[in-house]
């Protein structure tokens, strides 16, 4: 009953409604912190946006599909988590948040990211998994300081060549999408230190020995018939990952060497800016 009324006050702009969807929250909490998440909220209260010194905003696992003008007062923020909300379009005031290093976008009805996005210069975490995206938005590609991108559960059947602009970029997630090759833009990438593409269409892997710093590959659930060759004390996740990069065979028949570690999955805890 509490939640179901909190999710009916949501609509009501009183200020009393307001203070009792924030509960005790009339100051700036000392940690600079606010969790908002799981409480079914359709509207932002607007007063949280007068916590000007704020740092961390969690907005996760509501029914948002709007925010307020008056976000744009929060310019200290450094995280904000909009996951598993309704949002078919990322509001701009996001974009005005300049300070932000980690931005959670997970989960959503996203099929496009505004160029605005690029204002956001000292980003280095994004999470943008199981949207509707059919391209990696270009405009990604502008975020230099990035370095972990999460862009698994979508419709992605490439990757801009522009991606290898991305210098300080680390890490990418791409399982659960629909590439039918690997794609070349990461061979041109030597900083990457984790590439995961599991659970994809890729038939073929082409060899990444050549990339430096790379650390761990993720390429199960792939209809290949190779697995990727890479340097030595480079970790693989997927079929005859200890094995030679080519599958062994015996009589004419293709060997499945089954691992009993489970794939490395991104991490389901938020993290904090470096």
């Amino acid at each position: 009953m509490g939640n179901s009324l909190k999710a009916i006050l949501a609509f009501v702009p009183s200020s009393k409604c307001q203070k009792y969807l924030l509960e005790d929250l009339e100051e700036m909490p000392v940690d600079k912190m606010v969790d908002l998440s799981g409480r079914q909220m359709r509207r932002l209260p607007v007063h949280i946006c007068s916590f000007r010194e704020l740092v961390k905003l969690y907005l996760s696992d509501n029914n948002l599909n709007y925010l307020p003008p008056e976000l744009e007062q929060l310019q200290n923020l450094q995280i904000l988590a909009l996951d598993f909300n309704n949002f078919k379009a990322l509001p701009l005031v996001v974009c005005t948040l300049k300070q932000l290093c980690i931005l959670y976008l997970g989960n959503n009805k996203l099929c496009s990211l505004p160029l605005e996005l690029r204002l956001l210069q000292n980003l280095k975490t994004l999470w943008i998994e199981s949207n509707c995206l059919q391209h990696l938005p270009e405009v990604v590609c502008e975020l230099s300081l990035l370095k972990t991108l999460h862009a698994g559960s979508n419709a992605l059947r490439s990757l801009p060549p522009q991606l290898q602009c991305l210098r300080e970029l680390r890490t990418i997630w791409l399982s659960g999408n629909l590439l039918a090759e690997f794609p070349p833009v990461l061979l041109d990438m030597p900083f990457l230190e984790v590439i995961d593409v599991d659970r994809n269409s890729i038939r073929f892997f082409p060899s990444l020995a050549h990339l430096p710093g790379l650390k761990l590959v993720i390429y199960d659930h792939n209809p290949c018939r190779n697995a990727p060759k890479v340097a030595k004390g480079v970790r693989r996740v997927g079929r005859w990952s200890e094995e030679t990069p080519e599958p062994r065979k015996r009589s004419g028949a293709v060997i499945d060497i089954t691992m009993d570690e489970k794939p490395l999955l991104p991490p389901a805890a938020k993290t904090e800016p470096e």
